[in-house]
């Protein structure tokens, strides 16, 4: 079903330069293919080719931009069983999941159709005082001009579709590194958008590169946005390096669910389990820290140990997995170097805790001293942590302690704990009644602290790819 190699996408062309990539399997270890990589002169050549369409990009007419991306949601879903087998192999992640991913892409794409028709600005009266009588104002978006998306592994699809949706729906053209590890999803989506001819030549370019070649997608004065998702050492470094442009990062988090003692313990149950070990845990928003309340603590974790027993792991290709491999087994070994040494110092290790390559067992951990890294660090991988609490506002505080600050979700029936989450909280999102992990993709989405600046979900996207451009009238 895979090709042996594939291609780079550069201004709008598929291209084949000598060298490439070898990515693979995830489960089996072996090569599955290869992709072109980008040498520092061919991302010079893209980002010159985004900088000559930035005002034909900006001409495009709304129905244009809605057009290509009504024809993404329809080739998408034609290529479903092809996206989803692709992101199975190069992420590991189950089929289930990658199907789920497949079809979130097609809704971020099918957001931005609408959101491109929607680009509105505001009236605003001026005359707020004598001398400015006479005057009106008024302001709309414009497109900010030649992007850079940096995208990470761990969602390939999606979370490259929520930098290369919202642009082409804002008209900015853009060049796109996706992850070295996980780069066939952005390409395929360059070779659907290299089928639409209304896109001027340098609208896009879907690059994989070496990190260390990869410079120029932060440095480049030329490049009016730096979008990136990832690590939040890696992100802040780039912030750091990127100069005059603007900066949008989605990083890291050590997300917590609390879990009060009114809460239906069966439905947490279930969402916990997913929130916390879905695609190993490889999420930012990723359960990490159940915080329970002393009345239910005993019985809700019984019931946490033995579901977390009959997790399926195994291969990712097979519809019952629920487990597959970690990224790779170098991450694997390093939380499994966490998880021994938060027992060494103390914790309990109530379930999990192998390791087979870069299969790492779901991990239920209790009592995790607070300077380990299982509990300060993104664990990033199949590994929750207990504790308990006996105040709602001690469960807040539990929160809060953490340099992140993503997601958070809490299970209650009580509207006031609520409302006091809502306003307390030092998070980008609070989801009730669910877990940290839940995302419709057309929210803002996105953190403070270490998790990261600007916001997500296709609407909001837009308005950092833009700029607001003023008119005042004087009425003679």
């Amino acid at each position: 079903m895979l090709k042996d190699i594939y291609p780079l996408y550069l201004n709008n062309k598929a291209v084949q330069p000598n060298t490439d990539l070898a990515v693979t399997d995830k489960f089996t270890g072996e090569i599955a293919f290869r992709t072109a990589l980008a040498t520092p002169d061919v991302i010079d050549q893209a980002i010159a080719g985004a900088v000559r369409a930035a005002e034909p990009m900006a001409r495009l007419a709304s129905y244009e931009k809605q057009d290509v991306l009504m024809h993404c949601v329809a080739r998408f879903k034609e290529r479903f069983d092809e996206l989803a087998y692709a992101l199975c192999v190069e992420a590991g992640k189950p089929i289930k999941d990658a199907e789920g991913e497949v079809g979130r892409l097609i809704d971020t794409f099918r957001i931005a159709a609408e959101e491109s028709t929607r680009n509105y600005g505001e009236v605003q009266p001026l005359d707020i005082s004598p001398r400015a009588r006479g005057y009106m104002g008024m302001w709309k978006r414009v497109p900010i001009g030649p992007c850079s998306f940096i995208s990470p592994f761990n969602f390939p699809l999606n979370l490259a579709a929520h930098k290369i949706a919202p642009a082409i729906a804002m008209g900015c053209p853009f060049v796109m590194k996706p992850a070295s590890l996980t780069p066939l999803g952005a390409i395929i989506m360059g070779e659907v958008l290299a089928e639409c001819d209304v896109l001027p030549e340098g609208a896009f370019s879907i690059l994989p590169a070496a990190r260390a070649g990869a410079d120029l997608f932060t440095t480049d004065e030329r490049l009016k946005l730096l979008s990136f998702t990832g690590s939040p050492g890696v992100g802040w470094e780039l912030k750091a390096k990127a100069g005059k442009k603007k900066v949008v990062l989605e990083l890291g988090g050590n997300a917590a669910v609390i879990v009060d003692h009114d809460a239906d313990l069966d439905h947490a149950l279930e969402r916990i389990i997913f929130g916390a070990f879905y695609q190993s845990g490889q999420s930012c928003i990723g359960v990490q820290r159940i915080i329970i309340h002393d009345a239910i603590y005993d019985t809700f974790k019984a019931m946490l140990v033995e579901r977390t027993a009959t997790l399926v792991a195994g291969d990712p290709k097979h519809r019952d997995t629920f487990i597959g491999p970690m990224i790779s087994v170098k991450e694997a070994q390093r939380l499994k170097g966490w998880i021994d040494a938060a027992v060494a110092a103390g914790a309990t290790l109530l379930c999990g805790g192998g390791l087979d390559g870069a299969m790492l067992q779901a991990t239920l951990l209790e009592d995790v001293p607070e300077f380990c890294d299982a509990n300060r660090e993104e664990a990033f991988g199949p590994l929750a942590n207990l504790s308990r609490f006996s105040d709602w506002s001690e469960a807040l505080e539990q929160v809060n302690d953490s340099k992140f600050g993503l997601q958070a979700g809490i299970f209650t029936r009580d509207i006031h704990k609520v409302l006091e989450a809502w306003d307390m909280l030092d998070v980008g999102g609070v989801v009730v009644n669910d877990v940290s992990s839940y995302r419709v993709d057309n929210m803002p989405y996105g953190g403070v602290k270490d998790s990261g600046l600007g916001r997500e979900g296709v609407r909001f996207a837009m308005e950092d790819m833009s700029e607001i451009r003023n008119l005042v009238i004087r009425r003679v």
